[in-house]
């Protein structure tokens, strides 16, 4: 009797927040795992999850550096990914000009640029074998001038269209790309962002398993894009028809630090 081998799903940013409960949605569905986190707590979030039953690699890398991709990618050993969720992101507060550029740089690299490289090498092999599904954490923030979190924001408008663009190429190849777009989450985002003294950092945030069932589901059905959150729903559809300096205007009122204010 020959076992079938379970499918593999690739998380990155999973030693918290969303990346974790999306880590936790692949086990709970029969999936292996490789997770992935540029902090030590990552291995204990893989004994944690080996408890769902599934095997579970951790790989401690820095998304933001070719070297760190490439520990990633060695990891897989040759198995083929059944599932990419790209989760992995940074946020950075404070006014742009204000900013250390080397921040700056490490936000674009793992939003961005470490996203593309991993993006690009296992969505080669799953075109190859035209069967995968591609889950792309964006956020309702690309779809506003994000002034005070300019970088970030930039960043996830670039991913945000970017998904539309893979999924479309993607089409007929078996393979599917998902965008999960949220807004503020209860995660250590806003804290590593440097960003607890402003309204939205204060702000009730939700529920980073919700969110992350959200994208899970859209992801296992095909969808293009899913919006979590009925507030957050309304705010991007706001988003679409708002003049770009007013939604400016706004985001300075949530992200400007109260002592700029």
């Amino acid at each position: 009797m020959t076992i079938e081998p379970r499918p593999l799903a690739l998380v990155t940013g999973a030693s918290s927040g969303i990346g974790l409960a999306l880590a936790r949605c692949c086990a709970e569905d029969g999936h292996d795992l490789i997770i992935a986190a540029d902090e030590p707590e990552i291995e204990q979030v893989a004994f944690a999850l080996r408890s769902l039953g599934g095997a579970v690699t951790a790989v401690q890398a820095d998304l933001a550096t070719e070297a760190g991709v490439e520990a990633l990618l060695a990891a897989l050993a040759g198995r083929p990914v059944d599932a990419l969720l790209a989760n992995a992101g940074r946020g950075l507060g404070h006014a742009f000009l204000d900013q250390d550029f080397s921040a700056i740089r490490h936000v674009v690299d793992t939003n961005v640029t470490g996203t593309l490289r991993l993006l690009h090498a296992v969505g080669q092999q799953m075109r190859a074998r035209g069967s995968g599904r591609i889950l792309l954490t964006g956020s309702i923030a690309g779809f506003m001038p994000g002034s005070y979190q300019a970088v970030y924001n930039g960043s996830k408008a670039f991913i945000d269209s970017f998904s539309h663009a893979l999924r479309d190429e993607l089409k007929d190849s078996g393979v599917t790309v998902t965008c999960l777009m949220p807004g503020p989450t209860e995660t250590r985002f806003f804290e590593r962002a440097g960003m607890l003294d402003t309204s939205v950092g204060q702000a009730a945030k939700d529920d980073p398993a919700d969110v992350a069932r959200t994208g899970y589901a859209a992801m296992k059905a095909g969808d293009g894009d899913v919006v979590s959150g009925v507030k957050n729903k309304l705010q991007a559809a706001m988003a679409h028809v708002t003049p770009a300096p007013v939604l400016a205007a706004m985001h300075r009122r949530m992200a400007e630090p109260k002592e700029e204010g």
